[in-house]
């Protein structure tokens, strides 16, 4: 027989399924896109059904290509976009509208109104986190009190909240099973992060019934079991962690001081702080690592909303590229002195800003410049973001020097190497960029008993490419200069 997890990366513009082996590899492999809706300035929606049902055909999808007589899956494995928010009912399963997703900043209004009470230093002290629409809580806030009937639903035990692990959860089991994990608790702005538990304080605060809640688990962990009518077969679910704290512990950064980067639709930088809920001074969240056995492992993480996004809008929205690939190329015939500076802040800006009403802009921009240029500074803002976060890490004593980098841009050597210079940090990429869904199988693989310990998956990652520092710093500094005045332009918090 030979052993596979199962691990569902459900993603903010697509959902993947993966079948690893015992061995840590990727054995089989699907990936499907699906819409983005943008109702309004800010606004940002899935359809439920979407990202179910790409959940759906990509796991039967790689399902297939087992042999049902010598192949065997143990274990499922969820990583999820965090912070995106859904509310179901109990009894039919139908969503009571479309998925709020973490970018979408409709509860701007409502996080001032709070912050001008002078409640953020309460949030911030319980949940590590800060008062902004980024988080659950005043997404579900706005549904219990914007959807026709949902708070009235709610009140009567009706329905429930989750995020998008919850959302799954329930439906791989046929609706049977109501649970997240730690990591996707933390998330949610209602989650005492030093009791591990659902904060009855905050709760009255953002007037969210506790009947609508999720069962918090440990991040490895039993999450019930997927019904066989679902995906044909039964599979326990024994691992679950929100994408980003995934990604960290599938790139086994596992010791105190070890980071990671991770380069999807958002960027989001996260260190590990061992069992320290360490209180950031700069701005940046304080969050669970994972959950594993009881015990808690904390982070201090860094979130930026737009990344790889940016690359999409040259491509989808611009045109001026057809696909991601070309941009090497164009960037490696662009000199690094072209003057310009994209700040992507089309959802307003993350960490270490937390400006929602900030917009994107290009500054710089002269007769010579050309589509090279502009894709050249889409990626190097990836870059120049990644370095703000760098210096608020550095501020709160958790500088990395070295950082591990994942996720799809991770593949792009020009701006792996760019990066390495304007941080003055070695740049390592592992030989497996799928780390989101490789943590989320090793979580599950270490319940099934599929790995034996946390010592053995460290073993098992491997570097691809070191990208060491080469620029000076006087002109490190000269760069970063420029995008810092460019920043202070889009700013209006």
């Amino acid at each position: 027989m030979t052993d596979y997890i199962l691990a569902i990366d459900q993603g903010t513009t697509s959902s993947r399924a993966i079948l690893f082996g015992a061995d840590g590899r990727i054995h089989y492999s699907a990936q499907e896109e699906f819409a983005q809706h943008f109702p309004h300035d800010g606004w940002v929606e899935h359809e439920p059904e979407d990202i179910w049902q790409t959940v759906l055909r990509t796991c039967k999808e790689v399902l297939g290509q087992l042999d049902s007589g010598n192949d065997r899956v143990k274990a499922i494995g969820i990583a999820n976009q965090r912070e995106t928010t859904l509310v179901w009912d109990r009894q039919t399963g139908e969503p009571v509208c479309r998925a709020i997703v973490w970018q979408d900043r409709r509860t701007g209004e409502y996080c001032k109104q709070l912050k001008a009470a002078g409640l953020e230093a309460r949030v911030n002290e319980k949940t590590g986190l800060l008062i902004d629409p980024y988080f659950s809580a005043t997404k579900l806030h706005w549904i219990l009190n914007n959807i026709p009937g949902v708070r009235d639903r709610a009140e009567r035990g009706e329905l429930a909240f989750g995020t998008v692990d919850s959302y799954l959860i329930w439906n791989l089991t046929g609706g049977k099973v109501h649970r997240t994990d730690a990591t996707n608790a933390s998330r949610s702005m209602l989650f005492n992060i030093h009791s591990q538990t659902w904060d009855d304080d905050l709760l009255e605060l953002f007037e969210i019934p506790g009947s609508l809640l999720p069962e918090v688990m440990d991040s490895s962990d039993d999450f019930g079991v997927s019904d066989a009518q679902v995906l044909g077969m039964e599979i326990p679910i024994l691992g679950v962690a929100g994408d980003q704290q995934a990604a960290l512990f599938g790139q086994t950064c596992f010791r105190e001081g070890m980071a990671k980067s991770t380069y999807g639709t958002g960027c989001f930088m996260v260190v590990n702080t061992g069992g320290r809920a360490l209180k950031s001074k700069s701005r940046l969240l304080t969050t669970v690592a994972y959950r594993l056995n009881g015990q808690t492992t904390y982070a201090l993480e860094g979130s930026i909303f737009v990344a790889g996004a940016t690359i999409q809008w040259l491509r989808d929205g611009l045109q001026l590229i057809a696909e991601a690939g070309e941009t090497e190329p164009l960037a490696r015939q662009t000199s690094l002195d072209h003057g310009v500076y994209m700040v992507p802040a089309f959802t307003g800006l993350g960490a270490p800003y937390w400006d929602p009403s900030a917009r994107g802009a290009i500054f710089g921009l002269t007769r010579d410049t050309g589509i090279k240029e502009i894709v050249t500074a889409g990626l190097q803002s990836v870059c120049y973001q990644t370095k703000d976060l760098q210096k608020a890490m550095e501020n709160d004593g958790e500088r990395p020097v070295v950082l591990r980098v994942d996720g799809g841009m991770a593949a792009n050597n020009w701006v792996m190497q760019f990066l390495a210079d304007i941080l003055g940090a070695s740049v390592d990429r592992p030989e497996i960029t799928e780390t989101t869904a490789l943590g989320a199988a090793y979580l599950a693989g270490l319940k099934a008993g599929v790995f034996g310990s946390l010592s053995e998956l460290e073993s098992m990652w491997l570097c691809d490419r070191r990208f060491k520092p080469e620029m000076t710093k006087e002109r490190r500094d000269g760069f970063y200069l420029g995008w810092q005045q460019a920043v202070r332009r889009v700013q209006c918090d």
